[in-house]
């Protein structure tokens, strides 16, 4: 299986503290998430969006994916975190093994994270939507601790 369980590549953890990436609301920049079957292979070492063996552009899923809602950051407690609003794709056939969220406004596409979905996740002509979890200190899918 080429998904291993979800994670913020090390790149994205650098570039954090580099300022690369801004996650607000309206002035920010834009995050997307792009969809992969079960050959792709992404490790901490993954840096950037890539399209080998990105799943084919099927419904509203086009090449490069969706482009995400961000929630605006926050924090709570000793935890800063940010979310995204939930995605779907409409009139799609998909079979989806894992999704790459990236940062399409910064040079060279840079990764955030990789979302593994424990298994074939497939839609057949129809919607095809990533749930993402609650935007809480526990619970965001970016989360700073």
């Amino acid at each position: 299986m080429a998904f291993t369980g979800n994670f913020m590549p090390t790149s994205f953890k650098v570039e954090i503290l580099k300022g690369v990436h801004n996650f607000s609301t309206g002035s920010g920049q834009t995050f997307k998430l792009a969809m992969y079957n079960n050959s792709a292979s992404f490790t901490a070492a993954t840096t950037a969006y890539t399209t080998t063996n990105e799943v084919a552009a099927s419904g509203s899923y086009t090449a490069g994916g969706g482009t995400l809602t961000k929630v605006t950051p926050i924090s709570s407690g000793t935890t800063a975190f940010t979310d995204f609003a939930d995605i779907s794709f409409t009139t799609a056939t998909i079979t989806a093994y894992g999704a790459m969220i990236y940062n399409d406004t910064a040079t060279g596409n840079p990764a955030v994270a990789i979302l593994d979905f424990g298994g074939a996740k497939t839609s057949t002509s129809g919607t095809f939507t990533i749930i993402f979890p609650a935007a809480t200190a526990t619970g965001a899918i970016i989360r700073i601790a």
